[in-house]
């Protein structure tokens, strides 16, 4: 099967890495790095068996040099943290055949980074180990029609709610940093990852594979498999060798729970279709015998007030007709509910219970963005907020230099922390980015009235469902074969039998003065 693995990253030049240094890596050349004035050359590399260079129409031709472009690419960066370059390894399918290896991988760049202005360099490594991929490195930067590098972003001016620019305490006009390029959009790393897909799955099927490849996860695939841990080339081929690492033993325990969970599933299924071939027998048999005996409302009603009755025979006296009484009551509203619903069989009820269900979902379902929509204003609102206070602060800590510094000036303004959430936030609502505040406010106005009017009816709706199911309840106890009908006898509640025995002793307290006053009463 198509391996699913891929692997995207950024060539800092704070983590003391080379854009050179990496071309080199993945090309098997000897490049001079004029940066740090370095011959950048791997000579242990093997199984390099293509490599190539993609160029847009506006990039100086020179560029097909791979020295050329990625020194160019690194003198154009001035500070110590730049980015530059993105890399990303891919695997190749091993099922289509080698001499498309390069097409495959030529095509989906062409299409995906060289259309939109980024020169690509990729490389194909193959050492015949059943592990075929690719190494592809992006340039950061956008060119223009002359082929010179572009900045990475652009100041713009903030602007107030009649257009014009916002002037700060210090004498200057606010602004902000906007990218020229959306290429570090998180977006488009599930696009590529998506493309990439599709772009194999055609290579399988014009090579007429029944093979397909899914980037997902199998959590997104809906499927309850544990996913193994990647290896990697040197735990591979220690494996190979016989020598057992922990990667691989984990795998194999991973590999072997799979097993036995796809077994269990099978079971289950198994179990299942059973269950539900004797429900449906069931269900047969209660609908002949529905057919045969129309069964109704209020005589199931009436004979729950029986069983109630018969499950109080060991109550005291007194609470057998508080129980009653209470029964009694509950009942005669029941019934006249349903009368006014129009509801006399079991059917109907069920039925009910089903549409008035279903009305609440729906209610529910309409309500549901509307409150998440809400809630999203009112986190960007407050993110706002949050902005405007600590930007004062963040801007402080965004000047200094040294590192230790840096990190001891975070711990003691907790106003950086919400800075950077705050922005972070928005940046996750970018729609939200140039909405007012009163647009906000009266969207959510909007929103919350929309709100109540759905409660109105969904709070009739979920009291029907109240007391359609007790109902319900009651009609299942006086049938005899459901699982209410089974409950144990209730004992009468003990602070009951408590006021019953005290009712009695007082009774018995008062015999005797009601006998005497009586003989008075014949004397006279």
């Amino acid at each position: 099967m198509p391996c699913p693995h891929n692997e995207i990253s950024i060539v800092q030049r704070s983590q003391q890495q080379s854009a050179v240094a990496a071309a080199a890596y993945q090309s098997g050349e000897k490049l001079f790095c004029g940066y740090d004035q370095e011959v950048k050359h791997y000579p242990e590399k093997r199984g390099i068996v293509h490599n190539e260079i993609l160029l847009p129409a506006n990039a100086p031709r020179s560029y097909a040099d791979r020295n050329t472009l990625w020194n160019a690419a690194e003198a154009v960066e001035k500070q110590w943290n730049s980015q530059l370059a993105r890399r990303w390894v891919l695997t190749i399918p091993r099922e289509i055949p080698p001499d498309q290896y390069a097409a495959l991988v030529r095509d989906f760049c062409n299409q995906q980074f060289v259309s939109k202005g980024m020169c690509v360099d990729f490389a194909i490594h193959d050492k015949g180990d059943g592990n075929p991929h690719a190494h592809v490195m992006l340039t950061m930067r956008a060119m223009d029609e002359h082929g010179k590098w572009l900045p990475k972003s652009r100041k713009v001016y903030d602007l107030d709610e009649n257009g014009e620019r916002i002037k700060l305490p210090s004498g200057r006009w606010k602004s902000h940093k906007e990218d020229t390029v959306d290429w570090n959009d998180r977006k488009y790393c599930e696009i590529w990852r998506h493309e990439w897909e599709i772009i194999q799955n055609r290579y399988l099927e014009a090579n007429n594979r029944p093979e397909r490849v899914d980037l997902r996860s199998y959590e997104r695939q809906g499927l309850d498999i544990i996913p193994t841990v990647h290896e990697g080339a040197a735990v591979r081929q220690m494996e190979k060798r016989g020598i057992q690492t922990n990667i691989g033993n984990l795998n194999r325990e991973i590999k072997a729970a799979n097993s036995l969970m796809k077994s269990i599933r099978q079971l289950i299924k198994n179990l299942k279709g059973w269950i539900i071939e004797l429900s449906e027998k069931r269900k047969e048999l209660l609908a002949e015998k529905a057919a045969e005996e129309a069964v109704f409302l209020p005589n199931l009603l009436m004979k729950y007030m029986e069983v109630r009755k018969a499950e109080r025979s060991d109550w005291t006296r007194a609470g057998q007709n508080r129980g009653t009484s209470k029964d009694l009551k509950a009942v005669s509203e029941a019934l006249s509910y349903l009368q006014r619903k129009g509801l006399s069989t079991v059917e109907d009820l069920e039925n009910f219970i089903e549409t008035s269900g279903k009305s609440a979902a729906d209610y529910r379902k309409q309500m549901k963005p509307k409150e998440t929509r809400s809630n999203v204003i009112d986190a960007i609102l407050a993110a706002r907020t949050d902005c405007k206070e600590c930007k004062p602060v963040y801007e402080k800590y965004q000047k200094i230099f040294f590192k230790k510094t840096k990190e001891k000036f975070k711990l003691e303004h907790p106003e950086v922390a919400r800075f950077e959430k705050a922005s972070a936030y928005l940046a996750k609502h970018p729609d939200d980015k140039d909405s007012t505040k009163k647009e906000l406010l009266q969207e959510q106005a909007k929103l919350v009235g929309e709100i109540a009017d759905l409660k109105v009816p969904l709070t009739e709706v979920q009291e029907d469902l109240k007391k359609l199911r007790d109902i319900r309840y009651w009609v299942r106890k006086a049938t005899p074969g459901t699982e209410e009908s089974k409950d144990p006898p209730k004992k009468q509640p003990l602070k009951e039998v408590l006021q019953d025995k005290a009712d009695e002793k007082k009774a018995q307290k008062n015999a005797p003065a009601q006998t005497k006053h009586k003989q008075q009463d014949m004397e006279l």
